[in-house]
């Protein structure tokens, strides 16, 4: 299996994992112990897995999973209501997409040991 290959497949993996945990952290946030394992979950994951791809992979699975279950059910309910519990688990969610948005590198971000590098020595010059 290729490199790229492989990195494309464990970010589909990890946008699935994080979707799966948005909607389990949305099912529980109702007990305050539901709300703070989600949500340090969440954070714990992001803080674990690398800067890039794999993180914003991550958080975008997260916050797509929150963005689907505030949307009203079939019976005109909310899975997620307007309380406190409901505000927090939102706003969390959103600092866990912003974290994962934020480490992602930059245009012009060097890679270690690129050319401009002053940790690699070159020889000849």
């Amino acid at each position: 299996m290729s490199s790229l290959l492989l990195r494309v497949v464990v970010a589909l993996v990890l946008l699935v994992a994080g979707f799966g945990g948005g909607v389990a952290a949305a099912l529980v946030q109702s007990w305050w112990w539901g709300l703070l394992l989600g949500l340090a979950c969440a954070g714990l994951t992001c803080l674990a897995l690398p800067a890039g791809g794999w993180r914003f992979s991550f958080g975008l699975g997260w916050f797509a999973a929150l963005g689907y279950v505030v949307l009203p059910r079939a019976e005109g309910d909310y899975l997620v209501p307007a309380t406190a519990a409901g505000y927090t688990l939102l706003g969390g969610s959103f600092l866990v997409f912003l974290f994962a948005l934020a480490t992602l590198p930059g245009r012009g971000s060097r890679r270690p040991g690129g050319s401009g590098d002053p940790g690699v020595s070159r020889e000849g010059t």
